[in-house]
This record gives structure tokens, C-alpha cells and sequence, in this order.
């Protein structure tokens, strides 16, 4: 098991009057440039924390216009953290492929990072949410055939000599000869997050990369979800493995239960109600109509749909309390869905930075090393009904 302090970033100060969307068209004259100056430092100060706290790794990713996540490039927050940290691993989850024109400098700013940290690097590539090609006005449906380009080249740029040509649909490369070139080989471990597209899980099957299952579900929709990516790597004909797969969600650990939702409720339905709303913008082209059909199934239980602190709770939507709390509620969601990283996220909405620094102690001296032993490394997972992850 690893462990993970995945940060948004958030925009923890939309006016209380401002009902409108948090993604596109949010308007611009709502960020504040002074909050922006305090938040980004006091966010990457939570990061490095996570370093001398003995985390695995840290997360950044990418979003662009909106209040939900303040990282249009998290490659400028990796490199930051790739000289002021010195363990963990950098995961940028991730790039959006198909955003970039072309992809090799995908491939440069990789390869700095990785250069920069010592081979620490986590390299993620995602298609991109719904609402960015609202925002970048590309058209949706060519979204999946140009990451796939994308990603090929990056991969020829990192593990074959140069100069060389790369032709394709979408682009066109008379010399691909990148420098730097990463120092992991052949290159750097590769996570792909995911809601539920049947081929986003048959790509990273293929390839035997991460999957990331992103948070904001009920926990049966999860454990759905990583059922079909274990069937997806049997389809490519071998046996899923717990390092494969990461789990993101909510963490907040307290002293107590009743101090743990008295100090973090607020913060929570911030980001439900005031940062989530736009998020779920899907435009046409966008998904499949046999991914739709999976993903509608989970829909109903997305978390902007929640209204009680019981739905919540029953849902597992976060794992929160004293620290035998949050334990026992993890020991059980992981050993259901089987995943060999847990991607906590640790700071939500509004939540100030005293209490989001106080959790991640908690978690890091009381929770995290109970559950390595638990789910020490190499050791495969069993699930709840009894089979093997």
C-alpha cells in the first residue's frame, strides 16, 4: 500500500452572493489576486509536509477556468516540488493530451521534472474533463484518437533515439528528438485517472498502467468500477495487480468523531455545493455511447447530489473521525476494492490550513502505518466477498 496527499488547489472564497458555476464561465473577476498569492504558497507548504511526514507521494493536476482546482499548469507545481521535497514521488495526474500542441512539450516538462527530483517522478495522462474543451474550444470528438497520439509519442520520445519522424491523424513530427529525456527507465511509472469509460480502463489495461478511480461516488460505484478494470486485464490475459490501482477520496481525522464533523462539515459542503457544480459538463462527442451506458448507472450517486450528512456518511463519500475511525472505515473500503494506493485528499473547499495540517499529522503518526501492516507491500488484497484482487 502507498499513500498519497492528492491537492486541488481550491478557490476557498467565491462570494456568498455567486450562484452560478464553478467551471467555463465562472467569471474571472471573482479570483482574488492576494487570496491566489496566500492559498498557492500555504497549498505547496501542505505538500512538503507530506515529505517529512513519510508520505509516499504527492498530486497535483490539471484544470483550467474554474474555482474548483487552481492549476492550469501542475507541471509548474511539480518542478517547485521536485526541489523542495526529497522521498516522495511527484504524481502529476495529469497532463491533458489532448491540450497540447504539440505533445512533445508534454514530454520536455516531464522529463525536467524527473531530471530535477531524481527520478521521483509519477508521469499522468488524462483525456481531460468535459468542461476544458468548453474552455479551449476543441472539439470533443477526436478527444480519445488524439491522446492516444499523444501519448504514443511521448513514449517514443522517452524510450527510442532521435531525431526520428512521427506521422499520425493529428500530428505531425519531422524530427521527434526531445531533450531532456527522463532518468527513470525505460520512463517514468504511468497513472491514468478515470469515472468509469470502459476505454479509458481497456487503455491502461493494455499498456499495464495505473488506474486512478476518481472521487466524489458512492463507494459501490468504486467498487463497480474496479471490477470492470480487473476484467479488463484479464481480457489482455493476465492478473490485475493492487499497485495497478489507486483509490482517490476525502480524509479528515480528528481527535474525536464529533470534532471531525464539527471543524470539517462546513468545508465539505463548499466544495459540493459552491466548487462541483459544472464540473459534470460532458460535451457531445465527448464519451461513447457504451461508456455512458456504464457511467449513467453511477450517476444518481455523484456527490453533488448529496443533501444530508447521513447520505454521506452511508455513501462513504469521506473518511472521516478519530483516528480509529478513519482506520477502521479504510481497512474496510480497501480491502473491498482492492487498490495497492490510496490517493487521500486531505484538504477539501474551505478547509483552513491549521486544520488540514493537523489531519495529515494525525493520519501520517496513527493511521498510516496500521494500515501498511495491514496491506504491507507485495501482499495481495483479499476482498470482502472472499475472492483475490
Amino acid at each position: 500500500m502507498r499513500f498519497f496527499n492528492f491537492h486541488l488547489m481550491p478557490y476557498p472564497s467565491l462570494p456568498d452572493d455567486y450562484e452560478g458555476p464553478a467551471w467555463v464561465t465562472c467569471p474571472n473577476e471573482l479570483f482574488d489576486p492576494e487570496v491566489g498569492q496566500k492559498v498557492y504558497n500555504r497549498y505547496l507548504d501542505e505538500l512538503v509536509y507530506s515529505d517529512e511526514l513519510g508520505f509516499d507521494g504527492v498530486c497535483v493536476n490539471e484544470h483550467h477556468q474554474n474555482a474548483y482546482g487552481l492549476m492550469p499548469s501542475p507541471n509548474l507545481m511539480a518542478a517547485i516540488l521536485a526541489r523542495q521535497t526529497k522521498n516522495v514521488k511527484i504524481a502529476v495526474i495529469g497532463n491533458a493530451l489532448p491540450l497540447y500542441n504539440p505533445p512533445t512539450r508534454v514530454a520536455e516538462e516531464f522529463a525536467m521534472i524527473d531530471n530535477i527530483s531524481g527520478g521521483r517522478l509519477i508521469a499522468g495522462f488524462v483525456v481531460g474533463g468535459g468542461p476544458e474543451y468548453y474552455s479551449f474550444s476543441i472539439n470533443p470528438t477526436f478527444a480519445r484518437e488524439k491522446f492516444a497520439e499523444a501519448h504514443d509519442i511521448i513514449i517514443k520520445a522517452w524510450t527510442e533515439p532521435g531525431p526520428q519522424e512521427y506521422i499520425g491523424k493529428h500530428y505531425k513530427l519531422r524530427f521527434l528528438n526531445t531533450w531532456p529525456r527522463p532518468v527513470q527507465k525505460p520512463h517514468p511509472e504511468v497513472w491514468i485517472p478515470g469515472a468509469g469509460s470502459i476505454e479509458t480502463m481497456e487503455f491502461v489495461a493494455k499498456h499495464r498502467y495505473g488506474y486512478m478511480g476518481i472521487p466524489y461516488f458512492h463507494i459501490d460505484v468504486f467498487d463497480r468500477t474496479f471490477g470492470m478494470f480487473r476484467e479488463a486485464c484479464e481480457r489482455e490475459g493476465y492478473e490485475y495487480d493492487p499497485i495497478q490501482a489507486g483509490w482517490l477520496t476525502p480524509i479528515y481525522v480528528a481527535e474525536t468523531d464529533a470534532e471531525a464533523r464539527e471543524q470539517y462539515e462546513k468545508h465539505f459542503w463548499y466544495f459540493v455545493r459552491r466548487l462541483l457544480p459544472g464540473i459534470n459538463v460532458s460535451p457531445p462527442g465527448y464519451t461513447s455511447l457504451r461508456s455512458i451506458q456504464g457511467i449513467l448507472k453511477g450517476i444518481g450517486t455523484f456527490a453533488i447530489n448529496l443533501k444530508t450528512w447521513d447520505e454521506v456518511m452511508d455513501g462513504h463519500y469521506v473518511a472521516i473521525g478519530s483516528p480509529s475511525t478513519v482506520l477502521e472505515m479504510l481497512e474496510a473500503d480497501l480491502e473491498r476494492l482492492g487498490t495497492g494506493n490510496l490517493l487521500g485528499l486531505f484538504q477539501l473547499g474551505t478547509l483552513p490550513h491549521e486544520l488540514t495540517m493537523r489531519s495529515l499529522s494525525l493520519f501520517a503518526k496513527e493511521v498510516m502505518p496500521k494500515l501498511r501492516e495491514r496491506f504491507p507491500a507485495g501482499k495481495r488484497m483479499l476482498r470482502s466477498s472472499g475472492g483475490v484482487a
